[in-house]
């Protein structure tokens, strides 16, 4: 069983920065797969990026390549999302994801069992 805490997050001028943090409880949390997916208002909920177990691999949506970047610390149980260049179709809210299928780096939601309660970023333009 993990338990995702998610904070940061907020209003923001376009190409402005910001950073993510998703706290996870549990000792086995370094076994776990961690991503980031958002939903804007009236759209699916989409893969952002993910990061390997280790934290040696990541895996990016064309959208934010470049702009976007996720790193953990397995000590802290802790995984960071940082935005920078946001732009206004950045605004969304971003949930924080774990998945035991540390063979892959998957963008589809159905193999991320846990789920952190979503935080809301807003790119005024």
């Amino acid at each position: 069983q993990v338990q995702l805490v998610q904070s940061g997050g907020g209003l923001v001028q376009a190409g402005g920065s910001l950073r993510l943090s998703c706290a996870a409880s549990g000792r086995t949390f370094s076994r776990y797969v961690l991503a980031w997916f958002r939903q804007a208002p009236g759209k699916e909920r989409e893969f952002v990026v993910a990061i390997s177990s280790s934290g040696a691999s990541t895996k990016y949506a064309d959208s934010v390549k470049d702009r976007f970047s996720l790193s953990r610390d397995n000590a802290k149980n802790t995984v960071y999302l940082q935005m920078n260049s946001l732009k206004p179709e950045d605004t969304a809210v971003y949930y924080c994801a774990a998945s035991p299928r540390s063979w892959t780096l998957s963008p589809a939601r159905e193999v991320y069992e846990y789920w952190g309660q979503g935080t809301q970023v807003t790119v005024s333009s």
